[in-house]
């Protein structure tokens, strides 16, 4: 009657050069070329090969997914096998698909939710051959479009943190039921928060995984419902990079919490798609709409000054309006040249990310959208477009904005697919997008550097040899 889930959000930012393809040397990362090789040798690698993403449930992001396959093959191919024993065994895996981009979609349009959902479930169904129940969302960000978004795509659940439920007397160890627009509704696990904290920040609390689970599940564990025989479900959820890269022990830690010190004290593993099929959420609640698990002022970490953050935020604010304004231009430009071509531009745009996949050719998805017989080159001009919005959807990734400084390498690489995207819809069309972004981008500072987003756009250009 007692389940416990751990899940591990498993992600990296795309920290390739959109201009070349590679990852550059990173500062930090030594002994290794760059973090993803570092974070990949402490926390992916070992997880693997203890098998501990075998039990738990997690998510893989794209990007992470895909620079995996690559650069460490055997550890991407453990990683997808862990799920097919699952689903195999429980009819259900244990893997859950994320939105792609990790882009935070409670301040994102309708149309871009729906994009990042397409894209995150085709990249999903491309690496584990299944459709997923569940999707992580970036931040855990959210709001009630969002959510409807996920339950249009056929989503099942997601998981929040229980600040983000609007009922004050939120009892974490139960599935809820969130009623959505149109009559959908979709399923909520809520994570034990003061659980989680212990694993992300109390490091002398992991040290021992018997005494972690003798010392802290009883006391969150629900007496009532165990005197009642009622089933419950405590939900651990953070970054999976705390299991071995922020600390080292956790690998082990997790591999003996799971296989032996936690069920000496009562508790079956499970996760999350598993235990929906054996307990359907039946209690309803609200959602606390515009808020996410890692800022306490709404999403304010991801837009303006914060008190997450102790530093002016201004230029996040500038950023996210050069950006905007950006996206809507690229947008027209898009559906001005895409209307007279493509039957449905946004559904060709849905589907462009199998192009990227290599699930098909891109004349041939091309082909399969047009409202008429294309040319060569009328084709050729489609896909550059496709590519340019394809970038364009990058230059929102959620960690340009989380940190301090706009003179990081996060926010740099935000501006790099956006310049790239411009350059794409330029060679395209001849129609050039840059001024306007480069006046807005002038009122975006680096209080660290004084550069502004200019600055560093000529910047970019300058390093990638295409001033």
């Amino acid at each position: 009657m007692k389940y416990l889930c751990v899940h591990g959000h498993f992600y990296q930012p795309p920290r390739e050069n959109p201009f070349t393809g590679t990852i550059p040397r990173e500062v930090g990362a030594e002994p290794y070329q760059n973090w993803n090789q570092r974070i990949n040798a402490e926390c992916y690698r070992p997880n693997a090969s203890l098998g501990n993403f075998d039990v738990i449930s997690f998510n893989l992001g794209p990007t992470l997914a895909a620079w995996l396959e690559k650069n460490d093959p055997a550890t991407y191919r453990r990683i997808l096998a862990a799920d097919r024993v699952n689903v195999a065994n429980n009819g259900v895996g244990n893997a859950m698909a994320q939105v792609y981009n990790h882009t935070i979609l409670p301040l994102a349009t309708r149309n871009d939710k729906e994009i990042q959902v397409a894209w995150g479930i085709a990249d999903f169904q491309h690496r584990f051959g299944r459709l997923p129940e569940g999707m992580w969302l970036a931040e855990t960000a959210v709001d009630l479009e969002t959510l409807d978004v996920l339950a249009q795509f056929g989503i099942a659940f997601t998981v929040l943190a229980p600040w983000q439920a609007e009922s004050p007397h939120l009892d974490p160890t139960e599935p809820y039921l969130v009623r959505l627009p149109n009559g959908r509704a979709i399923t909520v696990f809520f994570f034990d928060a003061q659980l989680a904290k212990h694993i992300c920040w109390t490091p002398y609390m992991t040290e021992d995984a018997q005494v972690f689970a003798r010392m802290c599940l009883p006391m969150r564990a629900d007496w009532f419902k165990e005197k009642t025989a009622q089933d419950q479900l405590l939900l651990i959820a953070s970054d999976g990079e705390f299991y071995g890269h922020h600390n080292r022990n956790r690998t082990r830690f997790l591999k003996e919490f799971l296989a032996e010190a936690a069920p000496a004290q009562g508790f079956e593993i499970t996760y999350l798609a598993k235990y929906l099929r054996h307990k359907p959420a039946v209690i309803e609640t609200r959602i606390a709409e515009n808020t996410a698990w890692s800022c306490y002022h709404g999403l304010s970490r991801w837009k303006e000054s914060c008190g997450c953050i102790p530093a002016d935020g201004t230029w996040k604010t500038a950023l996210r309006q050069a950006l905007d304004g950006l996206a809507a231009r690229l947008d027209d430009l898009y559906l001005q040249n895409a209307w007279v071509a493509l039957d449905d531009p946004w559904q060709a745009v849905r589907d462009y990310i199998k192009v990227k996949l290599g699930d098909e050719g891109g004349p041939e998805l091309v082909a399969r959208h047009a409202a008429k017989t294309l040319t060569a080159e009328e084709t050729s001009k489609i896909l550059s477009l496709l590519e340019a919005v394809y970038y364009r959807q990058w230059m929102y990734t959620s960690c340009g904005f989380f940190f301090d400084d706009l003179s990081r390498i996060e926010p740099t690489n935000n501006l790099a697919y956006a310049a790239r995207a411009i350059i794409l819809a330029q060679q395209a069309t001849g129609a050039s997008l840059e001024a306007p972004f480069l006046a807005d981008l002038r009122r975006a500072t680096s209080a660290r550097a004084g550069h502004t987003g200019e600055d560093i756009y000529w910047a970019i250009l300058r390093a990638a040899s295409v001033a």
